[in-house]
This record gives C-alpha cells, sequence and structure tokens, in this order.
C-alpha cells in the first residue's frame, strides 16, 4: 500500500492548529530549518496538503509548472536546488494565489517581495534576490528534501512565523485533532491554573534530578 493512499484530504477538511502546538507532536525532524521564515508579517498560519517540487539549480520550470497542477487548497512546498535565482515572483504568486494556493514553502529565494506582501499571499523562504532564474528543466515532484524535511505530497503542512512542521500524512488526522485539543484545553485553563500545573511539574523535575531546595512563592 502507498504510504499516501486512503489520506488525500481537502485543506477546508484539516482542524486549525498552531505549529507550537503540532511541534510538540512530532519529532524534532519534522520541523523544517529556522532559516525559512515568513518574508513579511502579521502573516496567518498556512495549513494545507503539500504539492512538493523539486527545482534543478538555477531554475524555475518546476514550481512554474506546479502552480497550474497543484489543487485548491494546497501548499506549494518547493526545494529550490541550492541557488540563489528566485524561483517565484510577485505574478507567478498572484497566479498561485488565484488558482487557490494556500501558501508557499521555498527552500530558496524569491522576488517581488513588495508585491507579494501587498496581495496577502503567506510566503515563507530563506529570503529575497532580484533576479529569477530559468525554465529549462522539469526538475521532479512529489517529494523533496525541503529546509532539511523529507516531504512528500500529501504530507501536510504546519506554518507560522514560529515555524514550518511537516505532519506525515499518515498522522495527519491524529496529529492535528490532537494539537487542537490541547490548545483548546489551555485556553480554558487560564493562566493560575497553568502556572499551579507547570510549577508543580518543575518541582517534580528538580526533585527527580535531585534538587530538592524546592521554589519560592
Amino acid at each position: 500500500m502507498s504510504r499516501h493512499e486512503g489520506v488525500d484530504r481537502k485543506a477546508s477538511d484539516l482542524p486549525s492548529a498552531a505549529p507550537t502546538a503540532v511541534a510538540e507532536l512530532l519529532d524534532a525532524e519534522r520541523v523544517m530549518d529556522s532559516a525559512i521564515r515568513p518574508l513579511w508579517a502579521p502573516m496567518p498560519t498556512v495549513i494545507g496538503p503539500a504539492h512538493v517540487v523539486r527545482c534543478a539549480p538555477g531554475d524555475n520550470l518546476a514550481l512554474h509548472a506546479a502552480i497550474y497542477r497543484a489543487a485548491p487548497g494546497s501548499v506549494l512546498v518547493v526545494d529550490s536546488g541550492g541557488e540563489a535565482p528566485a524561483v517565484a515572483g510577485g505574478n507567478v504568486c498572484a497566479v498561485a494565489q488565484r488558482r487557490g494556493s494556500a501558501g508557499l514553502v521555498v527552500d530558496g529565494n524569491v522576488r517581488d517581495l513588495g508585491e507579494i506582501r501587498a496581495m496577502g499571499y503567506p510566503v515563507l523562504a530563506r529570503g529575497v534576490f532580484p533576479k529569477p532564474g530559468i525554465k529549462r528543466d522539469p526538475g521532479s515532484q512529489g517529494q523533496a528534501v525541503v529546509g532539511g524535511v523529507l516531504v512528500h505530497d500529501g504530507d501536510v503542512i504546519v506554518a507560522d512565523e514560529e515555524g514550518v512542521l511537516v505532519v506525515p500524512a499518515e498522522r495527519v488526522a491524529e496529529v492535528l485533532a490532537a494539537a487542537a485539543a490541547k490548545e483548546a484545553r489551555e485556553a480554558e485553563q487560564g493562566l493560575d491554573a497553568w502556572e499551579a500545573n507547570h510549577r508543580a511539574k518543575v518541582t517534580a523535575a528538580l526533585e527527580a534530578a535531585g534538587d530538592t531546595t524546592g521554589l519560592p512563592d
């Protein structure tokens, strides 16, 4: 059986969850390099199934094709091939947005940041570079290592200013439901109750480590 068999889903079917809540349920290896960050603020949380492409070094053809191939609600996830030229600019992002893309995650650079910011299209990348790449190599699609994480089509991306999380397709329902439930519990708990619970856990951890001096009131 394919690891994605039976797990295809629409972004509208996914519960909302913050990357910080999701991160507590995944190994650190599922978190992308922190250098991949939102390029404008305040940027909303991005959540959706990954549509993954790998561009050849210095080439952007794979991504420029992907904006037409990706399903509405998906997050475009791009390995730029390790070169500086921008893989996307304002018009590419505008078309992606108009066709329903939930956002763009690039292990590399984009350009036309002012236009991207003005249209409100979520983009997380390493930075900006004013010169675009060429269009000669179709690259590959379906999987790539992006930000140090192996990402497959159908994995779910959860991203905001806290970082980029990759939830394996076969764990999406479990992880997002648990993360949403955790957030709901903490929202209802209030700070006083959270502090009391936190203090008890810290005290127990100190005692387990041999520190019995306790915490001041």
